[in-house]
């Protein structure tokens, strides 16, 4: 006989879970027998074991340091690129995830109405039957397109788009539009890569436009930058709040929100008007050089002062500063930056300026623009075509919006769809480590589009707010319990590997998507017998044993031949300033400047951006940096305050056209007085997170949804707030 699981015995669960790791009894039996066969642990259980970090995407290499059979510190393995010996606080976090006194530790299937909380635990055969069946029953009464899936960028999201692709299904949502599809689209269009790679060796000149690295999860290259600026590297650095990178710079300029491409175009045209730029690399790699100086000619400093608020004079004076720079200059491609619906012409210009410099390909130069293959060298499990698809997608791509690449896709365009029923109605959804209620802008209609779904099922290692929303929840082992297809970098292959046995019944993605897909008559599709079967097709081309590679933690690549002929993956093999693909799709082939709209008098931009201590939604709960990290605050303009009567440690109501905040406000010299700042990932509505539940305010309840739409990313600051005491 089942019983309900209320929020109460949830959290017991929870709880008695964190007494068992106290007392050290989460020695694994599998993987202490195979790390004492490796030598990596002795008899007592102490020693270090080898494996990947997933408190960000940038998965740095981790030293899990085991005693007792608990894992009592992590370290960067020095022999991993990214980590270099070194982790951030959330890498050294990573093993309060594990140990969350919040974990799901057994499948759960909900009993009361959704949002209630109320939930009874199952077996996983009965958890990933329910799934299953409901998956099939909606794909036999309106089709495979009627199921949604989503999930962000993980090691076994291959996996993951192996059930979807096979399932049948096209709706596919990614984070990506939320993050950086205005970079992604921009550089492919116009050099024809993704996210081009920066070389700080001999760069001295950085220009940086809203890119708070000194926060930023890519730790290796913000070691990098710091290095760079201590051996003397001008930073210049664009953005209307003073954050840690602002306080780096040799020069901070807090610009007027959405006209960062004003900016840039002046730049330019003070570059190629005055014959600064690296003509003969121009001439040689670049389309559209001839015609450039006039098609920027009105983009005058005096004309992006009145836009932008900086003097024209300084304008010009860092245009000339980058230009004799020459390839040591960078202008980097930022991440983050789908914040205006103008944001991808920002992108084309920063593209623009990188080209003009001369600084690709050449000896010393800061940035690179060669294409790479995630995963080449490394084999696969063998598998069947993929069904055709024909159904369109709900996010409009690419019916909607042309240019964007499949993968990427239009996130926050999906809930419209399914809304309105149109194209067709959507009635299932499958989410894996994503939060699409926290994440998405506007929170009310996320949660209404969860309303129209028949059935919703959710994997991850806590009760999230979209997981508190779901029918079913399978629990997924953390980073620490589980392995991981294998990553590339840097001509190694590296290994996430489990170094403590998983906790309750908690399982790996490769072993819930290959279960769920049998259940589906999907089996084809996943013919690996276990995860360590998985690895070891992998690494079939190399040569070398699974066990060496565990031991080890990484396999060596075989070295990449290169191509001598310099070509770009562009329609024209180089680079494209002047883009016929735009033009044919209706848009601007030039970098252009695009208005992007203003708030009113009493109204504020509502600017957001990364901290030091979280990863976006999902780190909340840890209880090391949870700790360690003040509740977040409104920050407002000093002088503004005062204006209004406020006064810093007030409380305030925050609203858009979408929806109301509460938030102690701070008020702070370090900000443009148009502008307030809340910090995302805060405002948890899931009551299973004892943590961080009730902490700080949701900038998803308050933001609005605006779409780029040439690259399809959200506009996250061009919401606009009221704001007064509460």
């Amino acid at each position: 006989m089942t019983s309900i699981l209320s929020r109460r015995d949830f959290l017991k669960i929870g709880a008695a879970s964190a007494g068992a790791l106290a007392l050290g009894q989460m020695l694994p039996a599998k993987v202490a027998q195979a790390a004492r066969a490796a030598g990596l642990i002795n008899a007592e259980g102490d020693g270090v074991i080898s494996t990947m970090c997933e408190m960000c995407v940038w998965r740095c290499g981790v030293l899990a340091k085991i005693k007792d059979g608990r894992v009592v510190k992590l370290d960067g393995n020095p022999e991993h690129p990214h980590s270099r010996g070194k982790l951030c606080p959330r890498g050294q976090s990573g093993l309060m995830n594990t140990y969350d006194p919040d974990r799901v530790l057994t499948p759960l299937v909900r009993v009361g109405k959704r949002g209630e909380g109320l939930f009874r635990q199952a077996s996983w055969d009965e958890a990933l039957d329910i799934v299953a069946s409901n998956m099939l029953k909606i794909k036999e009464k309106y089709g495979a397109e009627a199921m949604v899936f989503s999930s962000t960028h993980n090691l076994s999201q291959v996996q993951f788009e192996n059930l979807l692709y096979a399932f049948g299904s096209p709706n596919y949502g990614t984070q990506r539009s939320l993050c950086f599809n205005a970079m992604i689209t921009a550089f492919q269009l116009t050099y024809g890569v993704e996210e081009p790679s920066r070389k700080y060796d001999d760069v001295e000149f950085i220009l940086m436009v809203g890119r708070n690295m000194m926060e930023a999860i890519s730790t290796s290259e913000t070691s990098e930058l710091a290095h760079a600026i201590d051996r003397g590297a001008k930073l210049i650095y664009l953005d209307p709040r003073y954050t840690k990178t602002a306080s780096k710079a040799t020069e901070w300029i807090p610009i007027r929100p959405g006209t960062d491409s004003a900016f840039l175009l002046a730049m330019i045209n003070v570059i190629v008007s005055n014959e600064l730029a690296d003509c003969e690399f121009v001439k040689q790699y670049v389309v559209g050089c001839d015609d450039l100086p006039r098609e920027m000619s009105r983009y005058t400093t005096e004309w992006a002062e009145k836009i932008t608020g900086v003097p024209a004079t300084t304008i010009e004076r860092i245009a000339r500063e980058y230009a004799a720079a020459k390839h040591c200059a960078l202008a980097h491609p930022g991440w983050r930056t789908s914040n205006f619906i103008n944001s991808f012409q920002t992108e084309r210009a920063i593209a623009t300026l990188n080209a003009i410099s001369g600084n690709v390909l050449k000896p010393g130069g800061c940035l690179s623009a060669e294409l790479v293959s995630e995963g080449a060298g490394l084999d696969a499990p063998p598998q069947p075509p993929y069904p055709r698809i024909s159904a369109l997608r709900l996010d409009g791509t690419p019916w909607k919006y042309p240019l964007v690449p499949l993968k990427l896709g239009v996130f926050q365009e999906l809930r419209d769809a399914i809304i309105t029923g149109e194209p067709y109605q959507a009635h299932g959804w499958f989410i894996s480590r994503q939060n699409p209620i926290m994440s998405l802008p506007d929170r009310a209609k996320t949660l209404e589009a969860f309303g129209k779904m028949d059935f919703i099922a959710t994997v991850d290692i806590i009760m999230n707010d979209t997981a508190w929303f779901s029918d079913v929840v399978l629990p997924e082992a953390s980073y620490l319990e589980r392995y991981d297809p294998l990553l590339p970098v840097d001509g190694k292959a590296f290994i996430r590997q489990p170094v403590i046995e998983p906790q309750g019944e908690a399982k790996s993605a490769l072993w819930i998507y290959k279960q769920l897909g049998e259940r589906l008559g999907l089996g084809d599709y996943f013919q690996y017998e276990d995860e360590e079967d998985y690895i070891r097709q992998q690494l079939k081309p190399l040569h070398v044993s699974l066990e060496e590679v565990k031991e080890k933690g990484y396999a060596e690549m075989p070295e990449e031949k290169k191509n001598k002929e310099i070509t770009f993956n562009t329609p024209s093999g180089k680079i494209e300033v002047y883009c016929e693909t735009l033009k044919n799709a209706g848009f601007s082939p030039w970098p252009t400047w695009e208005e992007p709209p203003m708030p009113s008098e009493d109204e504020f931009y509502l600017l957001t951006g990364k901290v030091a201590q979280h990863t976006q939604f999902g780190t909340q709960n840890n209880q090391l940096l949870h700790k360690y990290s003040d509740e977040p605050r409104l920050w407002m303009n000093t002088k503004t305050a005062t204006s209004m009567g406020l006064e810093d440690g007030d409380w305030v109501e925050v609203t858009s056209q979408v929806g109301t905040a509460h938030s102690i406000l701070l008020a702070t010299e370090a900000i443009r007085p148009d502008c307030v700042y809340l910090t995302p990932g805060y405002g948890h509505i899931s009551k299973g997170l004892k943590t961080a539940y009730g902490i700080g305010a949701s900038d998803s309840a308050i933001h609005a949804t605006y779409t780029d739409p040439i690259s399809g990313g959200q506009a996250l600051s061009q919401t606009f707030v009221t704001v007064k005491k509460a």
